[in-house]
């Protein structure tokens, strides 16, 4: 998770396509990371065999870092030091994060998404993770937010100091009401790689979050 001139508000963590294809998860990266900031891109392995995920990861990282971004993978610790990655993104049983920071904390970025209770999230917090995610990679099936992802949110921001990233709907109109809660992150998805045009969908994003995001205090 970078740091850049837009930290004193939500930034956007991009959750990228499962593409086989490395050439064109590259090109939709570059496109994308093109329109504007972002602070980390989820590399999405669903539905994919290990080595078409790290072959296409291969190209997908340096795309990702060349932006000055944070690339993680999605649960695959091995792919992450193959291909250079900046971190790992964990979704799974709390032992999985307990070994992965055991192993790999802080020499790689650590942080688990599908947090679904504030007692399992509260459970995840005392492993002192880089940061937790309220929703489900590649779960922006609808226009707006879960209304889960969205309470919890509202609650860990307001009295944890871990950061976390609520996931937003797969439209940008879902932005305003998921960074309300007082996350320090945003995940895009489909909002952005689905669009016609995602180098606009970016800059789009940006805008909103310009125009919407509170202010955090430095």
């Amino acid at each position: 998770m970078n740091a850049s001139n837009q930290a004193d508000r939500c930034r956007i963590v991009l959750v990228a396509p499962p593409l086989g294809d490395g050439d064109a998860l590259a090109g939709l990266l570059k496109k994308a990371l093109s329109g504007g900031d972002a602070a980390s891109v989820i590399l999405d392995s669903s539905g994919l065999d290990e080595a078409m995920f790290q072959a296409a990861a291969q190209k997908a990282v340096p795309v990702i870092q060349d932006a000055g971004v944070a690339a993680l993978i999605l649960n695959d610790t091995r792919a992450a030091g193959r291909v250079g990655a900046d971190g790992v993104h964990v979704e799974g049983k709390i032992a999985d994060l307990a070994e992965v920071i055991e192993r790999h904390s802080p020499k790689l970025i650590v942080g688990m998404g599908n947090l679904r209770d504030r007692h399992g999230a509260l459970e995840i917090g005392e492993l002192q993770p880089d940061y937790v995610m309220f929703g489900k990679v590649g779960a922006d099936k609808k226009p707006e937010p879960h209304s889960r992802n969205i309470n919890l949110a509202e609650w860990w921001a307001s009295m944890v100091d871990i950061p976390c990233i609520v996931q937003a709907g797969n439209t940008l109109a879902s932005i305003e009401r998921t960074v309300a809660t007082g996350a320090e992150f945003v995940a895009l998805g489909a909002a952005i790689f689905e669009s016609a045009d995602p180098a606009e969908a970016m800059r789009e994003a940006n805008r909103l979050l310009d125009e919407t995001a509170p202010r955090f205090e430095n």
